[in-house]
């Protein structure tokens, strides 16, 4: 089948990376821009000249990720004070669990926002995930791993169909997907009565139990932080050495020792924080198992988007649809697969979510669900409009609405308060991203 007149297979391109329009990042556009300066040497070899690219990117409006982080730490302030348990060992860790959900989700949108689309349906196709992996793992007996990969494969061909009905038919995606998520909410509630005891399946699978409530040995919490600092720290010196011998804007040295030293006290304070014990009548120590999932997806995810020829093309298209399509990028195969994945994604941030909850059952509120994906995209410093994107924005955005929904029950707030405080987080981030985007095309 082919899906549009440039190319017949996936992720294929007729041209060259460097003769594509809009496959650079605003990071190496502002590399280009700089490197053909005079004081292009300055800012890659002198630290005083790298902080000053930053702040002028951070003038013109490219400030990445400060605004979030600096709402994040500003939360855990408030919450803190309000609250001393707030920053307890126990309390961090469930924060980490129940935002797992969010940040999965979040990173499924990504995929499509970046293409400057939409999908309203993931949080009910998560939720067709989680069903799909109880009934082979319950209801039919099956290993848990291929309970997993039967929801997975379940919900990629729903992201599939959506990509085809978008592609084939020139269909809005807001549309197609605004009744994808009213078809599997019926689909949901179909599987789960026609399995379920009561609107309710039980997993029972210890194994697919342990994802979301259970916790890694003390040992391997310490074994697998050291093996990711270390494997961050190789590509970040490795990526830096190769812009410079490119003649790309790189951070000098001192910085990306920086880079390395924050990810690693990130890495020892998670670790100290898990291996805390948080339990009351028994010991409860250890890494959540979740954690682990949640950083693989974001270090493959974040390749295949950020150092691949798919992401590039994926960024291209965002940005210029028609640029992307004259530079012979296949505009039809590549959206497929970004919609494939956002749907295998969901699948995954499902059966997260039937763990941690130990069942699926029919009143699964898939219509908030996918307003946290959206919101954690978005607040993470996504953009609506396309053609930016990261997927550890959604590893940021997630953990500022996990900290809200934590940080308010705490302190017995109605669930309408949340609802709203979410809102004005997400109204600020929206209006940040479009006053940028405004600055940036005045300049």
């Amino acid at each position: 089948m082919a899906l549009d007149e440039n190319q017949s297979g996936p992720g294929g391109g007729r041209s060259p990376d460097s003769d594509i329009p809009g496959t650079a990042t605003v990071e190496d556009e502002v590399d280009t821009q700089v490197s053909s300066s005079p004081d292009a040497a300055d800012a890659t070899d002198s630290l005083g000249g790298y902080i000053r690219l930053i702040g002028k990117r951070v003038r013109s409006g490219e400030s990445g990720v400060l605004p979030v982080l600096g709402g994040l730490i500003l939360l855990v302030i408030i919450f803190q004070i309000q609250d001393t348990v707030f920053l307890s060992a126990g309390n961090l860790v469930n924060l980490l669990v129940q935002g797992s959900v969010f940040v999965l989700l979040g990173m499924a949108e990504i995929w499509v926002l970046v293409l400057g689309e939409i999908d309203l349906s993931v949080g009910y196709v998560a939720g067709i995930g989680g069903t799909v992996t109880a009934i082979l793992s319950t209801t039919h007996g099956l290993p848990w791993y291929v309970a997993v990969a039967g929801g997975m494969v379940a919900t990629g061909l729903i992201g599939a169909l959506w990509g085809v009905l978008v592609i084939r038919l020139r269909l809005p995606s807001f549309v197609v997907t605004l009744a994808g998520l009213l078809g599997m909410e019926g689909v949901l509630l179909y599987l789960v009565n026609a399995n379920g005891t009561g609107g309710t399946i039980r997993i029972t699978s210890s194994v697919l139990l342990d994802i979301a409530n259970g916790n890694m040995s003390n040992i391997a919490g310490w074994i697998v932080m050291i093996l990711t600092v270390a494997g961050f720290g190789a590509i970040t010196v490795l990526r830096d050495r190769h812009r410079r011998v490119n003649g790309l804007v790189a951070p000098p040295l001192p910085i990306t020792a920086v880079k390395v030293a924050v990810m690693a006290a990130a890495g020892v304070v998670l670790v100290l924080v898990c291996n805390t014990d948080r339990g009351v009548l028994v010991p409860v120590q250890g890494v959540p198992w979740v954690v682990l999932v949640v950083l693989g997806f974001l270090a493959l995810w974040s390749f295949l988007l950020g150092r691949t020829r798919f992401g590039r093309y994926l960024y291209a298209i965002g940005n210029n649809a028609e640029a992307a399509r004259r530079a012979g990028i296949s505009l039809g195969w590549n959206k497929l697969w970004a919609f494939t994945l956002t749907g295998l994604t969901s699948g995954v941030a499902g059966v997260v979510y039937a763990s941690r909850l130990g069942s699926i059952s029919n009143n699964i509120d898939g219509g908030t669900l996918v307003l946290y994906a959206v919101a954690s995209a978005v607040i993470g410093g996504a953009s609506l409009f396309g053609g930016r994107g990261k997927m550890v924005y959604a590893l940021l955005g997630g953990l500022v609405i996990a900290t809200i929904y934590n940080g308010m029950g705490l302190l017995g707030l109605a669930a309408s308060y949340q609802y709203m405080v979410t809102a004005l987080v997400l109204l600020a981030a929206v209006t940040i991203d479009s006053l940028a985007r405004r600055g940036t095309t005045s300049t």
